[in-house]
């Protein structure tokens, strides 16, 4: 995942956030509130999409994310998430009970609601190769690769990249591999507001620097990958407990292979995605064609655990999972509570039952008269 981390020349306390890492100024905080990533991958593409909810009163950001490739980075759309949180939306069902509850009559009103992998480096590459350094955005991004973790953390503090002191130590397995890298700063300008924005903002013109806040424009990064995965490792250098949602979309239901440190993955949802259930627009235009949606969520009590990266790899089984939502309503008849109903209809019965048996009490006491037997 990404290693997030407020500009600083010391190292500060890390706080939980959750993509990895985070440092902060003794006077200044910043928490990541919400992370939603996506992944595809065709089978030789991966692509990664990812929008950060940040908040806190921090000015400035950065972070970096490993890749097994040379990755095309660009802005994402803020609607693709809107479309995945509709498209895995609870199904809303009613459930009936019989007996009255607390806020049904006679019990209340009736109101209350329901429960409801890369090459080698060449040998004489240089220890970090710029690749392009470009402004996407509010987004300050650099690709980058390396073969000396030491040299690519100072080449990232040196160019405004400042992150924790122990990073060169995460980054070296990338090096090792042959990984390369996207180094991303965000300093949003004072006439940007908060709430989506990138922060709230000042008039622009000798304002102080806007804080960072809402949420931030996302980054799509797009790189050949021999088998999907998604980065983790970084995120052993936070201190608190951190958390991982992930939208996975593919041929069929797609889960990390392993815990790597973690609680056990859990799905919460999977299904078909046809193409005619998709809303015109960025999902649509992601999925290019039927697709299989996989949400997997996790869990790292303790980030220092965290051991490898998740490499996703289809089930055995495309087993559907559909989140349901239960409204509980009073069962009814004709607007009448069944309960009522039937309570009425039963004393009805055993009234007329009653009366029945006294009538023929009386009956055969007549007849036992007429007859001259003597009945008690």
């Amino acid at each position: 995942m990404l290693l997030l981390a407020q500009f600083a020349a010391v190292a500060w306390p890390a706080y939980a956030c959750g993509c990895g890492g985070m440092v902060t100024d003794p006077d200044d905080t910043i928490a990541v509130e919400r992370e939603t990533s996506v992944v595809t991958w065709d089978g030789t593409t991966e692509r990664i999409v990812m929008s950060l909810t940040v908040g806190g009163d921090a000015t400035e950001a950065a972070w970096i994310m490993p890749v097994p490739h040379r990755a095309e980075v660009a802005l994402g759309e803020r609607e693709l998430f809107d479309d995945l949180r509709a498209a895995t939306a609870p199904e809303q069902r009613t459930r009936h009970y019989f007996w009255p509850r607390e806020g049904d009559w006679p019990r209340g009103d009736g109101d209350d609601e329901g429960d409801t992998a890369g090459a080698p480096p060449m040998d004489g590459a240089p220890p970090v190769d710029v690749i392009s350094r470009d402004r996407l955005g509010p987004f300050d991004v650099a690709r980058l690769a390396a073969t000396d973790p030491g040299a690519l953390d100072a080449w990232l503090g040196e160019n405004g990249f400042t992150l924790p002191d122990d990073l060169a130590a995460g980054l070296a397995p990338y090096v090792e591999q042959g990984w390369e890298y996207v180094a991303i700063r965000l300093a949003p300008s004072a006439d940007e507001g908060e709430g989506g924005e990138g922060g709230e903002g000042g008039d622009g013109d000798g304002a102080e620097p806007a804080v960072l806040g809402g949420t931030l424009d996302p980054i799509s990064l797009t790189f050949a990958a021999d088998e999907p995965v998604y980065p983790m490792r970084l995120s052993a250098n936070a201190d608190t407990e951190q958390s991982l949602t992930l939208y996975v979309l593919g041929p069929g239901r797609m889960e990390p292979e392993d815990a790597i440190g973690g609680s056990p993955p859990e799905v919460t949802f999977a299904a078909r995605l046809p193409v005619d259930e998709q809303p015109e627009g960025p999902l649509r235009d992601l999925a290019a064609g039927d697709t299989f949606l996989t949400v997997v969520e996790q869990s790292f009590p303790e980030p220092s655990a965290i051991n490898g990266d998740h490499t996703l790899s289809r089930s055995a089984q495309d087993t559907e999972v559909r989140p349901v939502e239960y409204e509980d309503e009073l069962l009814t008849w004709a607007g009448v509570p069944a309960w009522l109903v039937t309570v009425l209809g039963a004393a009805l019965l055993l009234g007329a039952g009653g009366g029945l048996g006294v009538h023929r009490v009386r009956r055969h006491r007549r007849t036992a008269r007429l007859l001259g037997v003597h009945r008690p």
